[in-house]
């Protein structure tokens, strides 16, 4: 009977033993492992796969502005910046807004400068002031003021299209012509002046002259 009894127990006392067994050769949690890797490959190749196409995108933004840029613009800031001045050198304010096409001539430059007409941040300058990027420049020439903020130092006139990319207009509209035409100067294409126009001009060139244009006066 014991030994009945000692059968009767064994399979119960193995059961422990054989729960043992089940537990540690259980693959569950291999499976969970393997599952988990494949979820961080899966993961790894997605990444790999944003990394991969970020730089494309990048190439394309880039791409894409540069075909927003004017060739034509493109090429004046070139020669604007080949009209440079040296690295260390300075560009004289009378040179500048001739290089810009703000006054005909270096000299007529000069001259605005010692007559007052040329201001850089609201101060009078002499000719040989040193202008930098970023200064105001304002100029009163042939009954107008140009206001502009220097953007590019250039000591080579250059053509229209090159010098607007040299500063940044900030000039209020210019005045009618009527306002600054000198009086007696006709118009352009007008033809030659009638007897009646002529003694008109006679006229006012007697009124403005105090009758030195009156017929016979000398």
């Amino acid at each position: 009977m014991a030994l009945e009894g000692d059968e009767e127990r064994g399979p119960q006392a193995a059961g422990p033993g054989t729960g043992d067994a089940r537990d540690l050769g259980d693959t569950r949690p291999a499976g969970d492992d393997a599952q988990a890797t494949d979820g961080d490959a899966q993961a790894t190749d997605d990444a790999q796969a944003a990394d991969g196409a970020r730089p494309a995108g990048d190439a394309q933004a880039t791409g894409g502005g540069a075909q927003a840029v004017d060739p034509k613009v493109a090429a004046a800031i070139a020669a604007a910046e080949a009209a440079g001045p040296a690295p260390g050198e300075s560009v004289r304010i009378d040179s500048w807004i001739w290089a810009v096409r703000l006054i005909k001539t270096r000299s007529m430059g000069a001259t605005a400068c010692k007559g007052g007409h040329v201001r850089v941040n609201g101060q009078n300058v002499k000719p040989s002031h040193s202008v930098r990027v970023g200064d105001e420049v304002r100029l009163r020439h042939d009954g107008r003021e140009r206001v502009v903020v220097v953007k590019r130092l250039i000591r080579k006139r250059v053509g229209a299209p090159v010098a607007v990319q040299c500063y940044v207009d900030n000039s209020p509209p210019p005045p009618p012509r009527e306002a600054i035409a000198p009086a007696g100067i006709r118009d352009r294409g007008a033809g030659r002046p009638t007897k009646r126009d002529r003694r008109e001009l006679e006229r006012l060139r007697g009124l403005l002259g105090g009758g030195a244009g009156r017929p016979g006066a000398r």
